[in-house]
């Protein structure tokens, strides 16, 4: 039986492993393997810092002449703030690539593969594809959509209620479920929550995971006017870590708190497709939407939400409950997804949705 999976699967987890800190770039993984033995090990560093095959080549040395690169990306054939990789990888003497996706960034859409094959190197595309997309959605998104990937996560009842009641914060589920949500945060560039949270919850939005504290990511709040509270956690912590205001043109933020400036929507909110793309346009690859249950609904019913995360705790609120998609019927939201992995964390459970390429919204482009 052949290795080759195998190695693609340890690049995998590798790039998984850079999910949440390398800004806008992609989290790619790298090995590279000479005679069967691996010489290299490398993923995605922060934004300017050195990419997967740079790590990867720095690691194997000498013995990278004529071994074989596995990485989950095709390697950047372009100059930004780091030399190209495909042109790295030519210079290190790599004899074979082999290249689980591909990208579809126009600086690069092919031309890392063509760099390769004028060089002489063997180039392979598609092993581990599927094993790779889910940590590469983020970027791909941002890249063909223009808009980060969206994962909306909602703590539910088993009656379908985020809070016992409007304004009121709320513990619905266990330890395991927060312990769950932070490494969520980790993983995302960026969390989104709408005003209503803030003037219930007044949440922190930090990751408290032993060891991965300074992995917090941009919070950002959709507060159309700029109503947010001076003395909110947000406001107060905005110096740590940053804080981003999705507001409509011409409104003023606490000092310390950066405002984008979004087309208005619906109700006298902004417009959420826009203000997803103010985002895309900052860098953003990947947003954790934590609610509340109008933002949960607003995004549903654009059709912004690739994948959805419910956790559901056994306990019934009551009929006084706050539902967690705003009075959207639970049948409607559902209709846009199709069921993914299920999980047992404590007495709680997740269910996990992606989004059906066929609904409105879903397909790529």
């Amino acid at each position: 039986m052949s290795a080759e999976p195998a190695f693609m699967t340890r690049a995998a987890r590798l790039g998984h492993r850079a999910l949440g800190t390398t800004a806008e770039n992609p989290p790619v993984g790298c090995v590279i393997v000479k005679d069967g033995i691996i010489v290299g090990l490398g993923w995605t560093r922060a934004a300017g810092r050195p990419h997967a095959e740079t790590e990867a080549l720095r690691m194997a040395g000498d013995a990278a002449r004529g071994a074989t690169a596995y990485v989950t990306l095709e390697p950047c054939a372009h100059h930004g703030r780091t030399p190209p990789c495909a042109e790295a990888l030519v210079k290190a003497g790599i004899a074979r690539v082999v290249v689980a996706a591909e990208d579809p960034d126009p600086r690069v859409s092919g031309g890392g593969l063509a760099m390769l094959r004028r060089a002489g190197v063997v180039v392979e595309t598609g092993l581990g594809r599927e094993e790779v997309e889910a940590d590469l959605a983020g970027f791909l998104t941002r890249i063909v959509r223009k808009r980060p990937y969206v994962l909306l996560k909602l703590a539910l009842s088993a009656d379908g209620k985020i809070a016992e009641a409007p304004g009121r914060r709320t513990a619905i589920t266990g330890p395991e479920v927060k312990a769950r949500t932070h490494l969520l945060r980790a993983q995302a560039d960026a969390i989104l929550v709408g005003l209503g949270t803030v003037l219930a919850d007044d949440p922190d939005l930090t990751c408290r995971l032993p060891g991965l504290e300074n992995r917090s990511p941009v919070r950002v709040v959709a507060d159309s006017r700029g109503a947010i509270p001076r003395k909110a956690r947000l406001v107060r912590t905005a110096g740590k870590v940053p804080l981003w205001l999705l507001s409509l043109a011409g409104v003023s933020a606490p000092e310390g708190v950066e405002t984008l400036a979004c087309a208005p929507g619906a109700a006298g909110g902004v417009d959420l497709a826009d203000g997803l793309a103010k985002l895309a346009s900052r860098g953003i690859n990947r947003v954790l939407a934590e609610g509340g249950a109008k933002l949960a609904r607003g995004l549903i019913e654009a059709g912004l939400v690739d994948e959805l995360q419910l956790f559901r705790a056994p306990r019934v609120v009551g009929p006084q409950g706050v539902d967690g998609f705003a009075g959207l019927p639970v049948a409607q939201v559902m209709a846009g997804f199709r069921p993914g992995a299920e999980e047992r964390l404590g007495d709680d459970r997740l269910s996990v949705y992606v989004r059906n390429p066929r609904s409105p919204n879903g397909g790529e482009g």
